[in-house]
């Protein structure tokens, strides 16, 4: 790729989560476009879905001058619908949504076509697969017809790179009718991989012995896998994020990728007075919840911990946090500073808690009678985090000293109780664990970093195996302590990381700073002006061959 030819290279990104915040890939690209954008400005364009103006994300800000010589001169069918505008974060890159809703009428002869072509097994469909593809197969109509427009003299190298998935017939349609166009397939995590983890089968002692259309067709991932893998087979370059998620595309998918790890932008993060400002004002909300869910006074050095992300129990180490908090209850026996650890993983949500609201607005101090969850939720009966905490007997009574409060919402500032975003509130935090035995990279952990709160996390995390080789183990090294998981010393893990948070909490204020120092300075190594390196080095490989 070059980066002093403006006009000699054009790059398509497209994502089912472009300008739709519901997974870590909405990270991935929305940190990515800044680098990008300064070394390519207007010829980087994502692509995302749409899902109407009354459901659109406020970042996305519609510009009808943007693209206009294409929309004008543009044969895309009567059916396919387009939004153009600026993706509203750093880099402010041109964003197309597509509104693929009317191709569903095209959904057999293009799975038909695609069979015929490539054998892609699309009967045993189910779930967000056509969805998912409807999307990708109108993603990949709006750059046929805009290179066919802007590559009139056949002077632009076109990459369009597709992430995971749910975008792979997209590419596909394209090798078949523009193999011009440079393909690249990005999988964040194998499809087949992370279904291994979830049906609680170990993937890492046995992993060269599993075959991924075998696996397939026991856990019913038919379609999902045979997309993935030819989408991945296909591809002109294929990629994924860590040297944990290689292993598994090579031994499950049949390709070894090229390693791009995630960066991180620090545009995210406030500075100086902001971050004292900022900080401040986390600590203060999540000591307010807290003190009205549990029903006692806490002070304003209170230990304030957490966990965040999907809520898979078992893959995001879900499962050993809580085991790891009941055993630092035992252990934390500084009655004059308590801990409170939140759980900020959303669920099934009903709705706010009215008593919880209502009490945090008057200052009451009529006691709860749950005190572990900030939300109701429409599946008390079969939520995992819940009931493990109930099981363990975890109810935050007022006496103890360590308390674990349970956020089952999604934190985008308008949730009932906090009303803040989720970096408004990670700011304020102590330290953070993420305890994960399945996670490809990793963005939480880096976040946290990010923010200077030092974190806990595994070797089965490729930002953790990162850690290992380029900043070092440990607090006192690089902010981080990374802890080794295997698929037996699940043991292990809870007690290293109930250790390791009772000996990092108990330190004096110096080490706690040295850490977050330390955290910050990781965190400067692992941004995008980094990581983009690995992204050209791709793009380059497929022009020489």
């Amino acid at each position: 790729m070059s980066q002093n030819k403006k006009h000699s290279e054009l790059i398509f990104e497209i994502s089912w989560e472009v300008c739709n915040k519901v997974g870590g890939i909405y990270t991935v690209l929305s940190t990515k476009a800044n680098t990008l954008c300064s070394l390519f400005q207007d010829q980087v364009i994502f692509i995302g879905p749409d899902f109407g103006k009354e459901n659109t994300s406020s970042s996305f800000k519609e510009s009808p001058r943007l693209l206009q010589s294409w929309r004008k001169s543009s044969n895309l069918p009567e059916d396919v619908k387009v939004r153009v505008g600026r993706w509203d974060i750093p880099g402010q890159p041109i964003v197309i949504l597509v509104d693929y809703k009317s191709l569903y009428s095209q959904k057999d002869s293009l799975y038909g076509e695609i069979w015929n072509e490539f054998k892609v097994d699309s009967l045993h469909a189910y779930g967000d697969y056509d969805e998912s593809c409807m999307f990708a197969y109108g993603a990949a109509l709006v750059i046929e017809d805009y290179v066919k427009f802007a590559n009139k003299d056949n002077n632009l190298s076109v990459y369009a790179h597709f992430d995971e998935w749910t975008t792979g017939m997209g590419l596909l349609y394209l090798k078949k009718h523009m193999p011009s166009i440079y393909t690249a397939f990005t999988t964040h995590a194998t499809s087949i991989g992370r279904s291994i983890c979830g049906n609680n089968k170990p993937l890492y002692d046995y992993m060269s012995g599993y075959n991924g259309d075998q696996m397939a067709d026991e856990l019913n991932m038919q379609s999902k896998h045979s997309l993935e893998k030819t989408a991945a087979l296909q591809a002109d370059i294929f990629t994924t994020v860590s040297d944990v998620t290689a292993v598994e595309c090579k031994q499950l998918i049949g390709r070894e990728p090229i390693v791009t790890p995630n960066g991180f932008e620090l545009d995210f993060v406030p500075v100086k007075a902001q971050y004292t400002k900022k900080r401040a004002e986390a600590r203060k909300k999540l000591l307010q919840v807290a003190q009205s869910l549990i029903g006692t006074e806490l002070n304003d050095d209170t230990l304030l911990i957490a966990t965040s992300g999907r809520n898979e129990f078992r893959n995001k180490g879900l499962d050993a946090f809580i085991d790891s908090m009941n055993i630092l209850r035992s252990k934390w026996t500084n009655s004059e500073k308590k801990i409170v650890a939140f759980m900020m993983v959303p669920a099934w949500v009903k709705e706010e808690r009215a008593d919880l609201v209502e009490k945090m607005n008057s200052g009451s101090s009529v006691e709860l009678d749950n005190r572990i969850i900030t939300h109701n939720l429409n599946n008390f009966g079969e939520d995992a985090v819940y009931n493990k905490m109930r099981y363990l007997g975890i109810n935050n009574d007022a006496n103890e000293n360590v308390y674990v409060i349970y956020v089952p919402c999604y934190l985008n500032g308008n949730d009932g109780v906090f009303n803040m975003e989720y970096y408004d509130l990670l700011i304020g935090l102590d330290c953070t664990v993420f305890a994960s035995y399945y996670e490809p990279w990793g963005y939480t952990p880096m976040e946290s970093v990010a923010f200077g709160v030092p974190t806990i996390t595994t070797d089965l995390s490729g930002f953790g195996q990162w850690v290992l080789s380029k900043c070092g183990d440990g607090f006192e090294q690089s902010g981080v302590k990374v802890i080794h998981r295997t698929d037996s010393n699940y043991s292990s893990v809870v007690d290293q990381i109930s250790t390791n948070l009772a000996s990092y909490l108990g330190e004096d204020q110096r080490a706690k700073k040295t850490a977050q120092n330390n955290a910050k300075k990781t965190a400067k190594k692992a941004t995008w002006n980094s990581f983009i390196k690995h992204y050209e080095k791709a793009y380059k490989s497929v022009l020489k061959k």
